[in-house]
């Protein structure tokens, strides 16, 4: 599967899939930034953190980064991580790169240690550019996490480059044509999936990175399997590792890694 499609809602890219959108524009504004067809496109910059946490790590401190990230105007989603590779799952998002680098500085000094990590940033893909303004805010400046959706996951991917499946070689209309297609196929997951793609060519080892929400593990499992069988997933799409875990807000993260007990 590819992130066009992976979910009822995507947040921009050439990859993702084209359709309403269900996300709710967020109050908090970024910079405006020029796109291709010169109109101001106000995306955000965005921070992934896996972190392994080990028993010396003060769960206090972990959540006053939190706190403080959020007090500076930026989104943070907190997920207690499933598996061996991580247990802290942080996704900050907003205007200034200097506070999500203190985020990030604030968590290490807790104790907290980046096993993996990913920069983007919030785009309007080139398919969806003429989307209407209500629609584009979602994706540029979404409210996140969606509420009811607790299933997370994140995955980077990029399209082939290479021999007879080289999406880049492809013309324009037939792009669209391969994105349109496999939107229709994404939005029957309206409503139990949800998703943001960001873009990070030249940022990452990736061109984007795909975060799921979903209302149960099972809706992202059927999601990406469905969507995997789809051409333009099938043929001119490479993935990277996933991780999986349960969205909740920083106290109740903490509770469930051990770094606070229910009095905290």
């Amino acid at each position: 599967m590819q992130p066009e499609a992976s979910a009822a809602t995507s947040a921009s890219g050439p990859q993702h899939m084209e359709g309403p959108s269900n996300a709710e524009p967020s109050p908090f504004r970024g910079p405006a930034a020029p796109g291709p067809d010169g109109v101001a496109y106000p995306g955000w910059n965005v921070l992934h953190l896996f972190c392994t946490i080990p028993p010396h790590a003060d769960g206090h401190a972990v959540a006053a980064a939190v706190k403080e990230c959020e007090a500076d105007g930026h989104q943070v989603i907190c997920a207690a991580m499933l598996g061996h590779k991580a247990d802290l799952g942080i996704v900050a998002l907003g205007e200034s790169t200097r506070t999500l680098r203190t985020l990030q500085t604030a968590l290490q000094r807790a104790g907290c240690h980046v096993a993996y990590s990913y920069v983007s940033l919030t785009e309007i893909s080139e398919y969806a550019a003429k989307v209407p303004e209500k629609m584009r805010e979602a994706r540029l400046h979404p409210t996140l996490p969606p509420e009811g959706m607790s299933a997370f996951c994140f995955y980077p991917m990029s399209k082939r480059r290479a021999g007879k499946d080289n999406w880049y070689e492809l013309d324009y209309d037939e792009r669209l044509e391969l994105m349109y297609g496999h939107g229709a196929m994404g939005r029957k997951f309206q409503g139990r999936v949800l998703q943001l793609v960001t873009g990070s060519t030249g940022l990452d080892d990736w061109e984007w990175g795909v975060t799921l929400f979903g209302v149960t593990p099972d809706d992202l499992k059927a999601c990406v399997y469905t969507l995997r069988f789809d051409e333009a997933s099938a043929r001119y799409a490479e993935f990277g590792p996933f991780l999986a875990g349960t969205v909740a807000p920083i106290e109740d993260v903490l509770l469930a890694l051990g770094l606070v007990d229910g009095a905290s």
